[in-house]
């Protein structure tokens, strides 16, 4: 495994939680307000799909997200001060 893929493995497993959480929260929100909800056993059936989708579809999402939160910023977003620190200048 080369280091470029440890690192994307690394940052995905950090974006990985916070896309779960997000999805499950969304997807807990949408099936809370619908109208399907009804004795124990169908709510308790519902709440498990909602925890599995949000299981298995936030790895694919933070697998895709990852380098674009690991996109280096260009020179025209960087400070004059910054540069010259970054050269080693004073």
């Amino acid at each position: 495994m080369t280091g470029e893929t440890k690192t994307r493995l690394a940052v995905m497993a950090l974006v990985y939680m916070m896309v779960n959480a997000v999805l499950f929260g969304a997807g807990m929100l949408l099936f809370l307000n619908g109208e399907s909800i009804g004795p124990h056993d169908q709510a308790s059936a519902g709440i498990w799909s909602v925890v599995a989708a949000s299981f298995i579809l936030a790895a694919p999402i933070a697998w895709w997200l990852t380098p674009r939160l690991r996109a280096r910023q260009g020179r025209r977003g960087v400070s004059e001060r910054d540069r010259i620190e970054a050269d080693g200048k004073r």
